[in-house]
């Protein structure tokens, strides 16, 4: 997710080629060059500093695996991956100080590069891999861990050779939104220390907080008005279905507040029609029939608001999902065009067109060498699919399986590789989405038409879309990190190289978080896959994961699909396409339950509000000449922000560690509020932990009161604190 800041002025007075600013990089980076002009990076190439270093290798391995589980989590819980490297990037610069050698800004770039591997193969893995779980297919860590390592390697290798292309040939005509965010940040590092000590109390903040709603059940953790407006609210439920919930925990809150106002309304008002508009009307024409309509499992007379949102109107979401992601290629048509061209004419030109570089800022991967790594990864990659296809017939039959899933993650990758490069370098969006999609359609008529089907069949095609989902994704994440790199001065070879160790990393710590997820909560209730009658958790929603089974289910297996209600939510995003507004977003909102999506709106409130409120203070303190910086408040919610989306997450995968059944749910023991201190006591209730104690507090107003109290007070420290501080 693309975070702006603040660029140097393009009307401000023209400085030498290669002049840096004392707190920020040269002032021609992000301008064209003129004729003869040559871009000199922060740190020139004939200087040599400290780059590839145990701290800075260590420190990224470090953060990948960090922000590798808290990405996981978050992105399954709220369906949004959040961007990694400025967190990262601020954590580099900032542990400098602990250190008798201050940090290098080139160890940080290294730091930076390892770690956000981690954001970009999470975003890989959970659009596709969590469909394995939810469908009940046989699956286990080899699996997901071969998909995401393979997917990984292919998005560097393909994007070696378009490299100077997209960093250097087009200087100052791609805007790079997110690699400038975290190149100012880096170039700024001076003023780290402070940025870290924001960014760690944070993080304590939001995970105690989240431990205390999540884990221990202090309070609950959602806000409902049936029980926060009493009687009033009850009624509403009950003759309407109309129930507005909040879901008040720190890293949905952080998440809202660095994607902000416009784009987490968006996705708030896709719920409010889902959930407070959809749900009514059904529940209205839908109780006076007697029978059961499909999908549902009973009488919509009998259903309760989440029953009713769950059978009928996230079906309509998971249309309007599917619609937006081919709404998303159509867009970028032209984009997508004049990408392939690029990207065939860069990749087969290689070292042979252009001259080899002995500059130590642009010296690539041999292209002998990257050729041989592309080859051996695409025959690890064809052994893989003949490995999940073993069970599917004889030993032709699964060759003829494995070479057709080579050709197309080869094809697909190839061309799709320089479409996510352009759209991430002019947007800062990948659009991966809706490439997966294309993938997994494609890939489940090849093999239907050769006659595999079943568990086996939907199990390859779900790995060839991870393969390739997870390849865009790094490609597209990745010449962010290179251009960073070209701009401050790093080495390309370094960061190419050790990229495939952040990938290595961040494979095995998806797949880690995946299973545990899995044990601890289950992507489906009861453990049932949908392919034998059970239901998708509403408590990790996996949204992307689940239209990837929808699909799969629909194309690879005879059933009843609900094709009117997915036409319905196709037609929805059409709609809202031509309003102007993101369809995707809409579509999101849609899909997921109204509690996950409304604290994103109050995050995107008082985002909106510390930036509104903190124009004049900026003002006054650029006009004050000798007085220490004032940290933007704009900057500094940011790093609130990232701490509790961080520090939330991350203590929810702990307490998902607590709730493993393997180690005796421990979580019960420490438990506060009803819902586990009701599973540990029995029956006859003798001691104070009888629920009985608990039901008054937890259940009813009182505890709702308590709960809102909290999350109140969460988001005032988020604005106060944002606004307050000098760097």
């Amino acid at each position: 997710m693309a975070v702006r800041t603040r660029k140097p002025s393009r009307t401000a007075p023209a400085k030498p080629a290669g002049a840096s600013n004392p707190k920020g990089i040269p002032a021609n980076a992000y301008t064209p060059l003129k004729p003869g002009e040559k871009y000199i990076p922060f740190i020139p190439a004939g200087k040599t500093l400290p780059e590839v270093t145990r701290r800075s290798v260590l420190t990224g391995v470090a953060m990948a695996v960090l922000f590798s589980f808290a990405a996981c989590y978050l992105g399954l819980v709220a369906g949004q991956v959040f961007e990694a490297a400025i967190p990262i990037a601020i954590l580099a610069v900032g542990l400098a100080g602990l250190y008798a050698r201050k940090s290098s800004i080139l160890e940080n770039v290294i730091i930076q590069s390892i770690g956000a591997a981690s954001g970009l193969v999470v975003a890989g893995a959970i659009f596709t891999l969590p469909a394995l779980y939810i469908l009940g297919l046989e699956v286990n860590l080899l699996h997901t861990f071969i998909a995401s390592c393979l997917g990984g390697f292919l998005g560097i290798l393909f994007l070696v050779p378009l490299r100077r292309y997209f960093v250097a040939e087009e200087h100052g005509k791609l805007p790079f939104p997110e690699a400038t965010a975290t190149t100012e940040i880096l170039a700024t590092g001076e003023r780290g220390g402070k940025s870290a000590k924001i960014l760690a109390l944070s993080m304590a903040i939001g995970g105690v907080y989240d431990f205390l709603v999540e884990a221990l059940q202090a309070w609950p953790k959602t806000l409902r008005t049936d029980v926060l407006l009493g009687r009033f609210g009850h009624a509403l439920s009950e003759k309407a279905r109309w129930v507005f919930k909040l879901d008040g925990t720190a890293a949905l809150f952080g998440l809202g507040y660095i994607i902000g106002l416009r784009y987490s309304a968006v996705i708030a008002a896709g719920s409010v029609f889902s959930f407070l508009i959809l749900v009514p009307l059904i529940w209205h024409f839908g109780q006076a029939l007697p029978s059961i309509v499909i999908p549902g499992a009973m009488p919509i007379g009998q259903m309760t608001d989440g029953q009713i949102f769950s059978a009928y109107a996230q079906k309509i979401g998971i249309g309007a999902i599917a619609m937006a992601g081919v709404l998303g290629i159509l867009k970028m048509a032209k984009i997508i065009l004049s990408s392939f061209s690029v990207g065939v004419r860069e990749i087969f030109r290689g070292a042979a067109a252009a001259p080899r570089s002995t500059l130590r800022t642009d010296t690539d991967i041999s292209m002998k060498y990257n050729l041989a790594f592309i080859l051996l990864t695409l025959a690890a990659v064809f052994g893989a699919f003949g490995l999940f296809a073993s069970g599917a017939g004889e030993p032709a039959f699964v060759l003829k399986v494995a070479a057709i899933g080579l050709g197309i993650v080869a094809v697909l990758a190839f061309l799709f590789t320089p479409v996510a490069v352009r759209a991430t370098a002019i947007v800062g969006v990948n659009p991966v989405s809706g490439m997966t999609l294309i993938t997994l359609i494609l890939s489940s008529l090849a093999l239907v038409s050769i006659g595999l089907t079943g568990a086996v069949g939907m199990t390859v095609v779900l790995v060839m879309g991870c393969v390739v989902c997870t390849a865009l994704s790094m490609s597209g994440g990745f010449i962010t990190d290179l251009k960073i790199g070209y701009w401050l001065g790093a080495t390309p070879r370094n960061q190419q190289r050790w990229k495939f160790l952040g990938v290595v990393v961040s494979a095995l710590s998806v797949s880690l978080a995946l299973l545990l997820i899995q044990k601890a909560y289950g992507f489906t209730v009861g453990g049932k896959g949908i392919l034998d009658g059970g239901v998708p958790n509403p408590a990790i929603s996996a949204p992307q994961g689940n239209l990837m089974a929808t699909i799969i289910q629909s194309l690879m297996v005879e059933s009843q699909i609900p094709y009117g209600l997915y036409g319905l939510g196709a037609l929805c995003a059409l709609m809202i396409e031509m309003l102007g507004v993101s369809p995707l977003a809409f579509a999101l909102g849609m899909y997921l339950p109204i509690q996950i999506n409304m604290p994103l709106l109050v995050g995107g409130l008082v985002s909106w509000a510390v930036i509104k409120s903190s124009k004049f203070k900026v003002q006054s303190s650029k006009a004050k000449k000798g007085e220490e910086e004032r940290q933007l408040p704009k900057e500094r919610g940011i790093l609130i922000a990232s701490g509790f989306i961080a520090g939330g997450a991350l203590m929810g995968v702990v307490g998902a560690v607590l709730n493993l059944n393997e180690i005796g749910k421990p979580v019960r023991f420490l438990s506060i509020g009803a819902d586990y201190a009701a599973q540990i006591l029995p029956e006859s209730g003798r001691t104070i932990w009888d629920i009985a104690s608990f039901a008054p507090y937890y259940q009813s107003g009182p505890g709702q009161w308590i709960s809102l109290a909290c999350f109140t007070a969460l988001c005032a420290f988020c604005y106060f604190y944002a606004r307050g501080g000098r760097r």
